[in-house]
């Protein structure tokens, strides 16, 4: 079957043969990976749950992973990353996402505006090592905060599609209980597993006025609130996703602990470090387009957009790697971390890269 797939394609060139196949119909391919949308869901305000029928290829997720959806908007095709929620799979071939429209997110607020059954997307394999072990640890604990929830919810399912027996903590952050996505799902599980506990927290920030009283601010991630709702916490694995302030409180506590290794975390959402663009100097260079630009810096790929180009790139905080180039020549530093790259030809990730001085990219 796969050498007359490959002829084929040799007789299609120079388009590979998924061309052709998708004006018979958008889903159908032979090599490349894509899902239809079978069912849309509203449920929750601001967000959308897609379930999605997967291509041949598709071989299914573990419990945690993310995946790459790949849309096409004005003409121009853009992906992004979401975790499914499903419990872990290997041969189903169905998978639901739910995607929050975030401010200014062009692909959520695209999905959550635009998306109806019948509509095709491409998909990439599950990939990512925020996932449950295969050797199941004896107690988890989950901890998410707002959009963060999608992965730890496909572990907390898949936990209890397993009938797993040991201790397990799910504790969610969000403003308000309607912004709780698969809420009822998650009180039916509660309800017939006794070793599952599941806690919400809505934080209040200090000076919010409630009932006429001021309040000092309650609600967030401290070290009472981990002996609360996991008091064994220290025998077992953590896993967190969510908004950098939860993140940092999550990894503070359990590093005095001295249990750092005791947590996995997953961030969908780039902390970078502030930047002055009076401070930016030099040009950058995209030599592949024969163009180039005075500095401002902000990450490459911004700058390479605003000059007109259109890279590839996915989810645009450096967990995909669809953006990486190769940096002929000059520094860049990476958004994250500060460190510094002056090595020439070197590939890196124009999401996370900002331009210090003169740089020369093939883009």
């Amino acid at each position: 079957m796969v050498g007359l797939i490959d002829l084929v394609q040799t007789l299609t060139t120079p388009h590979p043969l998924d061309r052709y196949l998708e004006l018979v119909r958008p889903g159908l391919t032979a090599r490349e990976l894509r899902a239809e949308v079978t069912h849309v869901s509203h449920a929750v305000p601001g967000s959308v749950t897609l379930t999605l029928r997967a291509s041949r290829q598709w071989r299914g997720h573990a419990a945690g992973q993310y995946v790459q959806i790949g849309v096409s908007i004005d003409g121009v095709r853009h992906t992004r990353c979401y975790s499914p929620i499903d419990p872990e799979s290997r041969g189903e071939r169905y998978l639901q996402l739910t995607v929050k429209a975030h401010p200014g997110g062009l692909v959520s607020n695209y999905l959550h505006a635009n998306a109806k059954p019948g509509m095709v997307v491409d998909l990439a394999p599950a990939s990512g090592v925020f996932h449950l072990p295969e050797q199941r640890p004896d107690k988890v604990l989950l901890v998410s905060g707002g959009s963060g929830i999608t992965p730890v919810l496909s572990m907390l399912r898949t936990l209890d599609a397993e009938g797993y027996t040991g201790q397990v903590t799910f504790l969610h952050y969000a403003r308000q209980p309607e912004m709780v996505p698969h809420r009822a799902e998650l009180s039916s599980i509660a309800q017939r597993r006794a070793n599952f506990r599941i806690e919400y927290r809505y934080p209040v920030e200090p000076g919010t006025v409630i009932d006429g009283e001021t309040s000092t601010g309650s609600g967030f991630f401290d070290y009472d609130e981990l002996e609360r709702v996991a008091p064994w916490f220290a025998d077992a694995q953590t896993f967190v996703c969510g908004p950098p302030p939860l993140m940092r409180a999550v990894q503070t506590i359990f590093a005095a602990e001295g249990l750092e290794d005791r947590v996995l975390s997953e961030e969908f959402t780039l902390t970078t470090i502030p930047t002055d663009p009076s401070e930016a100097t030099g040009t950058i260079t995209f030599s592949d387009s024969d163009v180039a630009a005075d500095n401002t810096g902000a990450s490459l790929l911004e700058q390479a957009e605003a000059a007109g180009l259109t890279p590839l790139h996915g989810c645009r905080m450096g967990i995909c790697f669809t953006c990486t180039a190769t940096k002929l020549s000059g520094c860049t530093r990476d958004l994250r971390t500060g460190e510094l790259n002056a090595d020439p030809d070197k590939q890196i990730q124009i999401c996370i890269n900002a331009p210090v001085g003169d740089v020369d990219i093939a883009l």
